[in-house]
């Protein structure tokens, strides 16, 4: 098992900037992924972006490209996600996961471990 425990959420005006931090814990070397997602009230579960340990490759959702940054520390087994210029939309719990999986890693259903959540709430 991998335990998960993102940190870091807050309210803040829109154009503002946070950072959410996951660590993970437990059986970390079977991870090769780490992804956020993110859940506004009454809507599905959205990806957000995701980091490959090996290497670093990332990927975003088009809606946050250009204003998040997803990063790692692998001696921390941590990561972080950097979400600029914030707008109203961005509110919602951010959750982040890890999977042993090498494909369809914009997948939720993909993802064996999740955080318990972290709630960020933009106002205009």
């Amino acid at each position: 098992q991998v335990q998960l425990v993102e940190s870091g959420g807050g309210s803040v005006q829109a154009g503002d900037s946070l950072r959410l931090s996951c660590a993970a814990s437990g059986r970390t070397s079977s991870s090769t992924t780490m992804g956020w997602f993110r859940q506004a009230p009454g809507k599905e579960r959205e990806f957000v972006a995701y980091i490959v340990w090996s290497g670093g490759y990332t990927y975003y959702t088009d809606s946050v490209k250009g204003r998040f940054v997803i990063s790692k520390d692998n001696a921390k087994s941590t990561v972080y996600l950097h979400m600029n210029r914030l707008k109203p939309e961005d509110t919602a719990i951010y959750y982040c996961a890890s999977t042993r999986s090498l494909d369809a890693l914009h997948l939720g259903a993909r993802y064996d471990n999740w955080g318990q959540g972290t709630q960020v709430t933009i106002s205009s």
